[in-house]
This record gives structure tokens, sequence and C-alpha cells, in this order.
């Protein structure tokens, strides 16, 4: 554990900066003082809350997003403040958001086998963007869990009571059934930020098993019975397919293509690519949202997802083979480092495996997440830590075997990592056999700014006989 002072010097930032908005609010007009209310309040709230009962991983979200939200704010307060009030408002509300960055590294506790993160500036900077995300995600509950209906807490216990009796916590990888091969899909041309691609569309076919509950349900989500994915390949002779799995809340080509690289991978390297769109996101999401329902709480939906994730990407990768691929290797990103994990114990004769930021252990990431008094009062209703562990051991890629060599097994994540924990992905090192891993140090959505990472990328496709 760090040094931890009784009153980090850090914390008075966010609290001079929300005083500093909140005595301007009333000069600012009613417009002005409801912009001015929200980041003054945060800011404060977050100081106070620093100094008074440090520790609690939320503070430094709240304060992050107060000052991404002040900073904002503060561009119109230069207008309407003047320059000196509005120079300030936006000087303060900045290092408010570094300084939350910092405190969340300071109380981060040493977990074994990581290399501990090196306080800097820089290192600060990019943990506030992660802690600004999961702080808004707090506010707009979506990283919480369900609402324990009797529903949930019902149909928990019926699918353990199920899967038990069918052997598949045992043996988890009988749980998942051998697809049909894909032999017909629908290609149409398409284009994203200029750059010409396939989308791919077929009829998944996935159904949970007879007798599992929540079949029903799942199967009434009619976007989500169609699989998407986004191809690009070269004419001629056979090349190396990588399939690349996006993380959550992603799921649309303007989004995947750019996260990937995939330019440079298919112009550059040669790289035949196919980016497949995890079930409930992009055009297969049931709502607004991209990713609505497969983290939400409602463990059972959970389980289906990543069931008929690996359901469809086992269909995909028969097609790609049909299409002469004879090397493929397969790459993700945080949701997408899950899956590649899982399809690395599921898919068959796998060039290589690169998990990028991934998350391992779901309950545990939604534990940590999930706003304490919800999680207790989830608890209290009979939605215990152990027995959705026990649950979603089917789909677990700590309680499945990997079928790619080790010495094809790559892992890159981030030492400072808010989004996902780096217990996480060191988890999945220990269980892949200790294969080659990167820590940079950096955030969960900084990667790209490690030029370590990028390394490790192309010398896995290299050693894997993907690229040149």
């Amino acid at each position: 554990m760090l040094e931890q002072p009784r009153f980090p010097r850090q914390a008075w930032v966010p609290v001079v900066a929300g005083l500093l908005w909140l005595h301007g609010a009333a000069g600012f007009g009613m417009p002005g003082f409801a912009f001015s209310v929200v980041p003054g309040c945060l800011l404060l709230a977050s100081g106070v809350s620093t100094l008074l009962y440090p520790g609690d991983v939320r503070i430094p979200q709240f304060s992050a997003l107060g000052g991404v939200l002040g900073v904002l704010f503060a561009v119109p307060a230069l207008f309407v403040a003047g320059g000196w009030t509005g120079s300030a408002l936006l000087l303060l509300s900045a290092a408010s958001f570094v300084a939350a960055g910092a405190t969340s590294v300071q109380q981060a506790p040493h977990v074994e086998d990581v290399p501990p993160p090196r306080p800097s500036t820089r290192l600060a900077a990019q943990v506030a963007i992660d802690d600004a995300l999961l702080g808004s995600m707090v506010v707009s509950n979506r990283t919480g869990l369900a609402d324990p209906t009797v529903r949930l807490r019902q149909e928990l216990h019926e699918a353990l009571d199920l899967f038990r009796a069918r052997g598949w916590l045992d043996r988890p990888e009988s749980y998942h059934t051998l697809p049909p091969p894909l032999t017909e899909p629908v290609l149409r041309p398409a284009r994203s930020h200029r750059l010409a691609f396939e989308r791919l569309e077929f009829d998944s076919g996935y159904e949970p098993h007879a007798g599992e509950p929540g079949r029903d349900r799942w199967l009434a989500q009619l976007a989500n019975r169609t699989a998407h994915a986004w191809i690009l390949r070269h004419p001629g002779e056979p090349r190396p397919w990588l399939i690349c799995i996006h993380g959550y809340e992603m799921g649309f080509p303007f989004i995947d293509l750019p996260a990937f690289h995939a330019a440079r991978l298919h112009f550059k390297h040669g790289l035949n690519l196919a980016l497949p769109v995890l079930p409930l996101h992009g055009p297969r999401r049931n709502g607004r949202r991209s990713g609505a329902g497969f983290l939400a709480g409602d463990f059972v939906d959970t389980v289906h997802a990543e069931a008929q994730a690996m359901w469809d990407m086992r269909r995909l990768l028969s097609w790609i083979r049909a299409q002469g691929g004879a090397r493929v290797g397969v790459h993700g990103l945080s949701l997408g480092g899950y899956n590649t994990a899982l399809f690395a114990c599921l898919g068959e004769d796998l060039a290589c495996a690169i998990a990028g930021i991934p998350a391992t252990d779901f309950a545990r990431l939604i534990w940590r997440h999930g706003p304490t008094l919800q999680i207790l009062y989830a608890e209290h209703h009979g939605l215990l830590f152990e027995q959705v562990t026990d649950l979603l051991r089917v789909v677990s890629p700590l309680a499945l075997e990997p079928r790619v060599p080790a010495a094809r097994r790559y892992i890159f994540a981030g030492a400072g990592d808010r989004l996902v924990p780096p217990d996480q992905p060191r988890d999945l090192w220990r269980h892949w056999g200790r294969p080659r891993i990167v820590w940079y140090q950096g955030a969960h959505v900084t990667f790209r700014m490690h030029d370590e990472v990028d390394r490790l990328l192309m010398d896995a496709l290299r050693e894997s006989g993907l690229i040149q």
C-alpha cells in the first residue's frame, strides 16, 4: 500500500474549485446558476469527502467528473463572468481533474505480481479519465446491480440447480455446444471514416438450453438474433485473419474500426480482419444504449450473452476457415479481452490470443463498481456474491483451459487501470501459465498512448505467423 497522508494536499484543490463555482453561481443568472451548481457541488463534496472520509473509490470518480464538467462549463463562464474569474474556474477545474487521478493512484492498494503505478502528473491525468467515466456511469446507474426482484433471485437459484445437475459447473466447457458451420452469410458493402468494408450478417441460431431460466425472455430480443461483423478482406490469394472483439458499449463500425487501427492492420500489414458485434451491442442492442443488459446485474442474461458470443464467433470462425483462413488469431479489448480469453478456450486451432486490458471476473467487477447500498440491498434479498460467481463459472475464462499454445498467449494491461482493476488481468496471466504480459503505466482507455502496447501487438502477430 502506498503511504496514506491523513489530509492529502491535493484534496484542497477541488474544495477551492467547488467554493469558487458556488460563490459565482448567484451572479451568473438562472441558466448560469444551474450550470455552476453541478460542478461546484461535485467538486466541493468530493474534496471534503477526500479529507474526512478517504479511501472510497467513488470519491475521486465524482471529483474527476466534476473537473470535466467544470472545464466544459468554464468556457462560457469566460464570457459571462469575465476573463479572470473564467480563467480561474477553468484552471482550478482542470487541476481538480488531475488531483482526482492523483488521489486515486495514491489510495490504490498494491496488487501482487503487478508493477506498482509510478505517481506522476501524466499518470494522474490518465487515471482521472477512467474515474470520470466511472463517475458518469454511476450517475447514469450503469455500474450497479439490477433491482433484486423475485424473478432475479428465483432464476439465479434455478439456474444453479440446473447447472449442478447437468455437471456444467464441474465441466464448464460442456455447457457450450458446437454450432453448425456458417455457410451463406449476407455481405453488403459499407463505409466508415472513408474506410470501405463489408457488413456481414447471419441468423445467429443460438438458443439457451432447454429448461434454462430466462430462455424465452432471451429469445424475445429480436434484434439480438441477427449476428453482425465488420469484414476487411483482400482479394486474391488467402491471407491470415485477425478476429478483433470490441469492448463494452461499442459495436459500431465508426468506433470499432479505429479502436483496432483496422486500416493499418489491413493495408500496411496485409491482414484480413473480422470484427464481430457482441450480443446486445450496436445493431443488436435492446434499447438506445449499446450493451444495455449485458452487465446489468441480471446474471442469467449475462450467461446467455457470453454463451451466444461464443456460439456466434465459432460460426464466424468456420466461415473464415472456408475462405482459406489457415491462420487465424484473436485480439480483444476490455470486454473483448474477456471474450478473447474465453474464445481461446473454445475456438479451434487459433494462431494466437491477445487479451487487451481484459476483464476476467464479472462478479468481482460489479461488486467493486456497484454502489455500496445497492450491493447490500441485493445481498439482503438473496443475490449473493458466491452464488453469482458459481453461476458465471460456465462462461468464465478462468474456469476453462485455453487451447491456444502457451507461447502464443499475450496480455497487456494498465497498472493504473480503474475500469478493470489490475488483479483481473493478473489472474488471467496466472491462469494462462504466466505468458508474456506488458504492464504499461497508464489507465484503461489510454492504452494507445503507450508504445509498448503496440510493440507487443506487432510481436504477437509476427511470432504467430500472421504478419511478416
